[in-house]
């Protein structure tokens, strides 16, 4: 489809939730800008990954859909549809599964509306859309995104997140790194997800390996929620290194933070998918979710700490199956990563 800009007038993505998803978005929508550069691009979006690519260049206006619980529910869907229907788009993106993303699709005013197929829309999403991409065997979340591009005619390549920092945010930064005298790992240890949460002892041995072997400051990055905050004390209450706790509610200053340090230690969440957007290298802590699907996309792969695996070296497929694989991940395992990626990415 090489006339997209002929063919499109105004272009809509939905994906609401997951600052993680909101990464993988972000080079489908440079992907788009770069073909049809004066297409508006709208996307519908909720208000934490919002705070995440406010200001990104790819994007011309956002909806924000602020979802709130109980009778509010609805308040909320209205005065989004609302906003939606102010305008008529030519063709809507609808890039997530789930049902509150099948009911903001069903009422944008478009023509096109470009979904999964049948068998990965959830909540019978596909009843939303009057278009679907192919059914496809498993692969990496981006380049699942990246099939919505290939339906339309379009390439991703060259793959770029542009995540930027303003510069009030670039001084910020310079400041905050400034006082320390030593390289900085940002180790981001808790996920909403407790499956995904490595256990706080090791976590306390990684932190004084970290800073007593390899000569790192740490700090402990990551949101503002109790299990994260309650997880950061305990760990640092065992461990005898030294971590500046820098958990808080800026998500841009989390940008800023781990586009600061050297290396960063995540386990996977939203930051190791920033850390990877920003090409600061990621040492990955995985063990219930498929490295080979949501693991750092196309580099940094060879600093996954691999609990998933059974065994070494075992050869499992791209698969969304979960492991009870995050007590197989040892302390270890993870510093060798750590070192690996001192040696060759920082070094």
């Amino acid at each position: 489809m090489a006339d997209l800009q002929d063919r499109f007038g105004s272009i809509c993505i939905v994906m609401l939730s997951a600052i993680g998803d909101a990464v993988h978005v972000l080079p489908v929508a440079n992907a788009l800008k770069r073909i049809a550069p004066a297409v508006p691009l709208t996307w519908v979006i909720q208000p934490v990954p919002y705070m995440l690519v406010r200001d990104h260049p790819a994007i011309d206006n956002f909806i924000i859909f602020r979802r709130s619980r109980g009778t509010r529910v609805l308040r909320d869907y209205r005065e989004t549809l609302g906003h939606l229907r102010r305008q008529r788009f030519d063709l809507v993106i609808n890039l997530q599964v789930y049902l509150k993303a099948g009911l903001l699709t069903a009422g944008a005013r478009a023509d096109m509306k470009l979904g999964f197929d049948r068998a990965r829309a959830r909540d019978l999403n596909w009843l939303f859309t009057t278009h679907r991409i192919p059914a496809h065997e498993p692969q990496h979340v981006q380049d699942q995104y990246f099939e919505f591009l290939d339906y339309l005619g379009i390439t991703p390549e060259p793959v770029e997140w542009r995540i930027t920092l303003s510069e009030e945010e670039k001084d910020a930064q310079r400041r905050f790194f400034e006082k320390f005298d030593r390289p900085v790992c940002a180790v981001v240890t808790g996920t909403s997800k407790a499956q995904k949460n490595w256990a706080p002892d090791r976590y306390a041995k990684l932190l004084e390996i970290i800073e007593n072997d390899f000569g790192y400051r740490t700090i402990v990055v990551g949101g503002p929620s109790a299990v994260e905050k309650s997880r950061a004390s305990e760990i640092i209450r065992l461990t005898s290194a030294r971590p500046v706790n820098e958990l808080g509610d800026d998500l841009r200053r989390l940008v800023y933070l781990l586009g600061g340090a050297d290396i960063v230690v995540s386990p996977d969440t939203g930051p190791l998918h920033i850390a990877r957007a920003l090409d600061v290298p990621v040492i990955g802590l995985y063990g219930y979710t498929n490295p080979k699907r949501t693991g750092p996309y196309r580099k940094y792969t060879d600093l996954v700490a691999d609990g998933y695996s059974r065994y070494p070296g075992e050869a499992y497929p791209v698969s969304m199956q979960y492991r009870d694989g995050m007590k197989r991940l040892t302390v270890q395992m993870a510093a060798e990563k750590v070192e690996l990626a001192i040696k060759k990415y920082v070094s």
